[in-house]
């Protein structure tokens, strides 16, 4: 299957080019910003060695949507989505932190409970939780970048301030902005049988100062899901929630040895499963979205996604 795991464009009055994790951003004249979402899959932040069909389709139209569906209660910064792939918005400076908000007690923050801590980025976690119990209310628990490397690290929203990475002012805006979204997306999923149990927000500021929603939202590289029917019974049975997200990979990698430390070898992903990561994918899609999800044409899937850039910017400078 074609995957897009690199690009290497050079637009009309391209400046730069930032290669992510996920997603490769293209800076027009200090203006616009292009980003791609590429095919690859990120987990324990390293970068898998094989693209995953379809999925930087599916986070650009999740993301697309939630856009939209949120740009009432929080400015974003999207202009365009020219190409199943491609999102094309304003130049932001992003803050150096992202904004992640818990509403039950999984992943990193289960991981973190079960070995006896009770306070995440300076929040405390009440005693007597079960994996996958609701918090009494969502938590905002923030993460920031290492100073080597790329990897992300748990920090207070005390420690933010006192060494002054967001000022008060703006922090607060976010944490503002970060509790409505969540709420917003909470509604959304209960709509479609789905609980979106956490998820994490970044935000940038434009030239003329306006904090906005950047990069994605709500997909599930970013994001947790429970599907809502029968949570509350596999809760009492102390059995593991049926969730749509990212963590299914990570949970693969764990029991094949692997949480991104130093020495570990990434398992070979085969192209069977490789398969059935998209299908997973494509699930999540169709759940929350609420509709079937159409596959793009790959068969010249860069060739594609340079014919629409090149049109809208064409079409945006005139």
């Amino acid at each position: 299957m074609n995957t897009i795991t690199q690009t290497d464009f050079n637009f009309p009055n391209q400046k730069s080019v930032y290669h992510g994790k996920v997603r490769e951003v293209y800076n027009i004249n200090d203006q616009l910003l292009v980003m791609i979402a590429t095919d690859r899959l990120s987990a324990f932040d390293v970068v898998m060695p094989k693209g995953i069909p379809y999925k930087g389709q599916i986070l650009n139209q999740i993301a697309t949507q939630f856009m939209q569906n949120t740009q009432d209660i929080v400015p974003n910064w999207l202009i365009a989505t020219p190409d199943p792939n491609v999102a094309v918005g304003h130049l932001c400076e992003p803050f150096k932190v992202e904004m992640v908000i818990r509403g039950y007690l999984s992943g990193h923050a289960a991981r973190e409970y079960a070995l006896g801590k009770r306070v995440l980025c300076g929040v405390i976690m009440e005693d007597g939780l079960r994996e996958n119990d609701r918090f009494a209310e969502p938590i905002i628990t923030p993460s920031t970048k290492a100073d080597l490397g790329n990897h992300d690290e748990d920090i207070s929203r005390e420690d933010i301030l006192s060494k002054a990475i967001v000022s008060e002012e703006d922090y607060l805006v976010l944490e503002q902005y970060t509790r409505a979204l969540y709420q917003r997306g909470t509604e959304i999923a209960a709509s479609r049988g789905l609980i979106l149990v956490d998820t994490k927000y970044e935000f940038g500021k434009t030239k003329d100062g306006k904090i906005v929603l950047i990069d994605e939202i709500h997909t599930p590289d970013s994001s947790r899901y429970f599907y809502a029917e029968g949570y509350q019974e596999r809760q009492n049975n102390g059995e593991q929630q049926k969730q749509l997200s990212k963590e299914f990979v990570r949970q693969w990698l764990i029991a094949n040895n692997f949480q991104g430390k130093e020495g570990q070898v990434v398992p070979e992903m085969t192209d069977q499963y490789i398969q059935t990561v998209s299908e997973r994918y494509i699930e999540l899609y169709e759940k929350i979205m609420g509709e079937t999800f159409q596959k793009a044409d790959v068969a010249n899937i860069l060739e594609r996604i340079e014919k629409n850039v090149l049109a809208f910017l064409a079409d945006y400078k005139n």
